[in-house]
């Protein structure tokens, strides 16, 4: 049953992903310096991105869920709490810390982990609704 939540809360941070990236494309694609076409879209429209992402955060929900459970995180307040941390003081400072290293745009930082952010805080959520 574990498994189960650890997909849902997968998916549905994956489902936020997609609206972050969405309402943030053009800033993204600037400050990524993804190449794009005539249309603004990713000149490479390999799905590969798209399956490692999920890969990747359902490895992350995976592993909060271990540590909600070592941790005795079991309520819907916790949960939220526990995954906000995870995202602002875990996840976040290290994407910082690549891209200053990258000298990458300040506004890719903040879009990366405004996702990575609000992601971990929605699985943390998710992991302690069932």
């Amino acid at each position: 049953m574990e498994f189960v939540n650890v997909f849902v809360a997968a998916i549905a941070a994956y489902g936020f992903g997609a609206i972050w990236y969405m309402i943030n494309t053009k800033a993204w694609t600037a400050a990524s310096g993804v190449e794009t076409n005539e249309d603004g879209q990713p000149k490479d429209r390999s799905p590969m991105p798209y399956i490692v992402s999920f890969i990747c955060v359902v490895i992350v929900a995976g592993m909060m869920r271990h540590i909600f459970s070592l941790a005795g995180i079991d309520t819907l307040g916790m949960g939220v709490v526990a995954g906000l941390g995870v995202g602002l003081f875990l996840v976040t400072p290290w994407i910082v810390t690549n891209y200053a290293f990258a000298r990458k745009p300040r506004a890719l930082s903040l879009i990366d982990g405004g996702y990575a952010t609000g992601g971990c805080t929605i699985i943390g959520a998710v992991l302690t609704l069932f």
